[in-house]
């Protein structure tokens, strides 16, 4: 079996979302003075590789440590681009994690990255919630623009959505299971590493 890393790493490089804070990190303890090396980090709970629970977008909606961690796990299902026909060939089944290959994350750290990716359409969304999938994982900050529809149908079904999510080229042609573990906050998300089990 191989183990394939669908996250981005955090650091104070780390791009952030438009408006959000941006990633701090200061030193806690330094090995050569305190016999330690620790960190205070000051980080939003949407950047990076991250998930988003239900309260994100839905008033009085279910917190992450709320969320069965059974949730977090199941059989994932790559579709390469966002239209209906792909969705539709790519052997979605209830309990599936999907993830959605765009290729954005090429521009991680270009603005284009933020401003020029495009959305999940209503009528795939609500296909996915009707095939009661897990958690729907794109390679972009976002899988909708403004308003944020997209968002609403999937969160107010309980369908978890992750995002920035990477190496997912390396996914495609194969069968995998997917494990996504954020950390666990009663929050509204976190950012979570993501591994990819290919058999």
């Amino acid at each position: 079996m191989k183990f394939i890393d669908l996250s981005v790493v955090v650091n104070e490089e780390t791009p952030v979302y438009p408006g959000d804070p941006p990633i701090k990190i200061q030193p806690a303890g330094v090995f050569a003075k305190d016999g330690y090396n620790d960190h205070l980090v000051s980080i939003g709970t949407h950047v990076g590789t991250h998930m988003d629970a239900p309260l994100h977008m839905i008033d009085g909606g279910k917190t992450l440590d709320q969320i069965s961690i059974d949730q977090f796990i199941g059989r994932g299902r790559l579709v390469e681009g966002l239209d209906m026909e792909a969705v539709k060939q790519a052997g979605i089944e209830a309990g599936n994690i999907v993830l959605f290959h765009t290729g954005m994350i090429e521009k991680y750290k270009d603005e284009a990255y933020f401003t020029g990716y495009p959305e999940i359409s209503e009528e795939v969304a609500n296909y996915l919630v009707e095939k009661r999938v897990k958690i729907v994982g794109v390679d972009m900050c976002s899988p909708d623009h403004p308003p944020f529809k997209i968002h609403k149908i999937l969160l107010g079904s309980g369908v978890l959505i992750i995002e920035n999510l990477t190496n997912l080229d390396k996914l495609i042609g194969k069968e995998f299971k997917v494990y996504a573990l954020p950390i666990k906050f009663a929050l509204d998300g976190a950012p979570a590493r993501v591994i990819a089990q290919i058999k």
